[in-house]
């Protein structure tokens, strides 16, 4: 029993070394990012990226601070967008994945085959467009942020069905019907209080997508009022790689000349990540469980 018990403390003691090197090596390329950001340009041009800044500038969130008010607006775009759109997603998700997940629904596996084909063909990138943009004209709208590819996912649905096949046992959706429930009440108060960690987990998956989402505006969005954070940071990159290449005549008479481009990608890139990084630590006990749960096929 001493030796069982001493080789266990021995393997966790190094599992917890294996993952605290992962985990450093993750933290890495974030801590370049940071560093880089607040590094003068030249010395990023010259010397590459170091762990320490050579020369210490901070012209690259000088920068933003005078895009501030855009910057902001499309913060607010980004926030709305991922609230309202995940929001909605969840109450998708879960309300299809409850009859799914229901033996006595008559039509289970003709909708469960439903969703999974959407897994597997689809029209394509054009008849999307022009369905999207024809029919329903979310053109230069924030439907256009919210509906197309993000608002319901076939992967998160089989997700949630797993889970409340693996997790809610079929008696208590019994005992709930003996005591005069409906199935909306069911689904309310029983099934959805119970399905924290798989609601939470396909809420970040979600949110994330949304966060960093820039195709949708790329494809229906041309009005840059209804630019997000990411697509407002593409757009402020371009327009700094523009000015110093001395494509225009303020570049050209070294107004903009020193305007530092490298650390500015990286200063943009943290700001954009920033909030996922608060965000996520306050997700992460739910996330484990409802992946592992959900993943095991029902």
């Amino acid at each position: 029993m001493k030796i069982a018990i001493n080789d266990e403390k021995r393997f966790r003691m190094a599992a917890t070394a294996i993952l605290l090197v992962i985990s450093l090596l993750a933290l890495f390329p974030m801590l370049l990012l940071v560093v880089a950001s607040f590094t003068d340009e030249n010395e990023l041009i010259t010397h590459g990226y170091q762990l320490l800044p050579a020369k210490f500038s901070l012209e690259a969130y000088r920068y933003m601070v005078r895009q501030a008010p855009t910057i902001v607006r499309a913060y607010l775009v980004t926030i709305g967008t991922t609230v309202i759109g995940t929001l909605a997603s969840v109450a998708l998700t879960t309300s299809l994945a409850y009859p799914m997940a229901r033996k006595n629904f008559p039509f289970r596996n003709a909708l469960s085959f439903f969703v999974y084909f959407t897994m597997l063909f689809n029209g394509g990138l054009v008849p999307q467009y022009v369905m999207w943009t024809t029919m329903f004209h979310i053109r230069n709208t924030y439907a256009a942020l919210i509906v197309p590819n993000l608002l319901l996912s076939a992967f998160n649905v089989f997700l949630v069905r797993n889970y409340y096949t693996n997790s809610l046992p079929e008696a208590l959706f019994e005992a709930a019907q003996l005591d005069g429930a409906t199935e909306m009440q069911i689904f309310k108060k029983v099934v959805i209080p119970l399905s924290k960690p798989v609601v939470a987990t396909i809420a970040l998956f979600t949110g994330l997508s949304y966060w960093n989402n820039w195709t949708n505006a790329l494809y229906f969005v041309q009005d840059p009022k209804y630019f997000g954070i990411q697509n407002l940071l593409m757009r402020i990159m371009r327009n700094v790689e523009y000015l110093r290449s001395g494509a225009s005549e303020m570049a050209a008479e070294g107004v903009v000349a020193s305007l530092p481009g490298n650390s500015i990608r990286m200063a943009l890139a943290f700001v954009g990540i920033l909030p996922i990084l608060i965000i996520y630590p306050m997700m992460q006990k739910y996330f484990i469980k409802g992946v592992v749960v959900g993943a095991v096929k029902g």
